[in-house]
């Protein structure tokens, strides 16, 4: 193989008193695609942030096309020739795409201080031209689709001629068309001799689109070579240190014969129609169907945090009012978000705050109001730890600087601590690890097992037959099919989530 194009030289990094990267040596090859795989936490973005100048290492260095490099700052990197495509987009909504573009650097008029818009203008077109986007140069990115936010982000760096580029969790917002564009770009990429970094916890794509595979466990480069070598089961054991026979754990033996949710005649124009669902106390019930099915809008409605114009929901007999969550969540019904960051964390306030933020009225003093923080911190440090969730201290470390994989578990114990009748999951795996995705089950097992009825909604068909005792499927705003966990096949859900569209073009 021909010299690196770059190489990182025993690279250490700690956070908190925790190291999070324990002297990393490992190389990146022109004309090639590095898949870089690691549980939640390994230190895969930690590694990129410092070949991105976005963080400094403690110990170690880094050689970029043989001579020696240490960025100051994110800009340094982007002037050597390093793009790195962050999972959160870093993109200003209020600009047109073109804006966005060149954002770190606008074509100038000559000799005047003047964007030149109109060769701005040409040369966004030519670059989403390349990507074979039909995006207009001038629109907002306001308006876009977030997997279109997502491929101007990638815009930015083709624009700035990248030599090598880092994708972190790219296709977490794209649609399976998009991820096969993202595809064909990356592709072209290798094929013009760039390098490049892919980080992905979706090990198919990895297996698919890689050249060589690095696996990061606890901040150690623990197995690395070519992707040939490493079929799904040894990228999993590499990453977790074990062998793991199931992905899935069986779902308990727990459903009972009392109903804890009752959604009856659901209705809102244009988004949901006529929608009856029971979940039983114990009982998992997946919820599938195609992007536009109207799954994440049911569960946003049965919460209370949109409206609905007619029907009913009941919890645990309760009746509740629509649009009032507060009611929701006195009544026992507990909502995960699918957008942990915006929706279900407070990023900056320590964890264990964090996880007490839906019980705090349980912790106020009688007769001060004033809150109990000893018993608090008691209780949501016990329900971390029960969890385990992955930090220096829950009292003083902030969800921000947890990874993907525990800031989620951190979003679930904030309703564990609450005891609710109903859990509702939105996607609770997207973007976490294999190891950190049998967690989320276990919890999902042990909430109904303790008699809580839950709503598992995912996109993933797989994930729902291994986990739930039930699935409901989704298609425009209706539930066209219910399936009993002896009537799983893949085929057969899929007929239904394409039923419409199917009876349209017979049509």
């Amino acid at each position: 193989m021909t010299e690196a194009t770059f190489a990182f030289d025993g690279i250490r990094k700690g956070f908190f008193g925790v190291q999070v990267l324990q002297g990393i040596t490992l190389e990146v090859h022109a004309g090639r695609i590095l898949g870089l795989i690691g549980e939640n936490g390994a230190g895969k973005s930690t590694l990129m942030n410092v070949m991105g100048g976005v963080i400094r290492s403690d110990a170690g260095s880094m050689r970029l096309n043989g001579t020696p490099y240490a960025p100051q700052g994110p800009r340094d990197a982007s002037t050597a020739g390093i793009g790195f495509i962050h999972q959160e987009l870093n993109l200003f909504t209020n600009l047109s795409v073109a804006e966005n573009i060149f954002i770190e650097g606008f074509p100038c008029v000559p000799r005047l201080p003047f964007i030149a818009r109109r060769r701005m203008a040409a040369r966004a077109r030519d670059v989403l031209a390349d990507m074979g986007l039909t995006i207009s140069p001038g629109t907002l990115v306001e308006s876009l689709s977030p997997g279109e936010r997502q491929l101007v982000e990638i815009a930015k760096v083709l624009a700035a001629d990248a030599r090598i580029v880092i994708f972190d969790e790219p296709t977490t917002s794209l649609t399976a068309k998009e991820t096969r564009m993202l595809f064909d770009i990356i592709r072209r990429l290798r094929q013009r001799g760039t390098a490049i970094v892919y980080i992905s916890h979706i090990l198919g794509d990895v297996r698919e689109l890689a050249d060589d595979v690095a696996v990061l466990r606890d901040g150690a480069l623990v197995a690395s070579g070519p992707v040939a070598d490493f079929p799904i089961p040894k990228m999993i054991s590499s990453m977790v240190g074990r062998d793991v026979k199931n992905i899935y754990p069986p779902p308990p033996d727990s459903a009972r014969p009392e109903e804890v949710l009752r959604v009856s005649g659901l209705s809102h124009p244009g988004i949901v129609a006529g929608i009856d669902l029971a979940v039983r106390a114990g009982e998992i019930v997946g919820v599938f169907g195609l992007m536009g099915a109207g799954r994440t809008e049911l569960a946003r409605m049965i919460f209370g945090l949109d409206p609905y114009e007619r029907g009913s929901v009941t919890v645990a007999g309760t009746p509740l009012r629509p649009g009032d969550p507060q009611a929701s969540i006195t009544a026992g019904l507990a909502f995960v978000t699918e957008n942990r960051r915006d929706e279900g964390l407070l990023m900056t306030v320590p964890i264990a705050e964090n996880i007490g933020l839906v019980a705090l009225p349980r912790f106020a003093r009688t007769f001060t109001g004033a809150i109990d923080r000893k018993r608090l911190y008691e209780e949501a440090g016990s329900t971390a730890a029960e969890l385990r969730i992955k930090a220096a201290s829950y009292f003083t470390q902030s969800a921000k600087s947890l990874s993907g994989g525990n800031q989620q578990k951190v979003v679930i114990a904030k309703w564990l601590l609450a005891h609710p009748n109903v859990l509702i999951v939105d996607e609770p795996t997207r973007g976490v690890d294999v190891g950190a995705k049998y967690e989320v089950y276990t919890i999902v097992d042990e909430m109904a097992e303790r008699g809580s009825g839950v709503l598992f909604i995912s996109s993933e068909l797989e994930e729902l037959m291994g986990v739930a005792h039930r699935i409901v499927v989704m298609n425009r705003g209706e539930i066209i099919g219910s399936f009993d966990r002896s009537e799983f096949t893949q085929e057969r859900i899929m007929a239904a989530a394409f039923r419409h569209v199917a009876e349209e073009k017979a049509a």
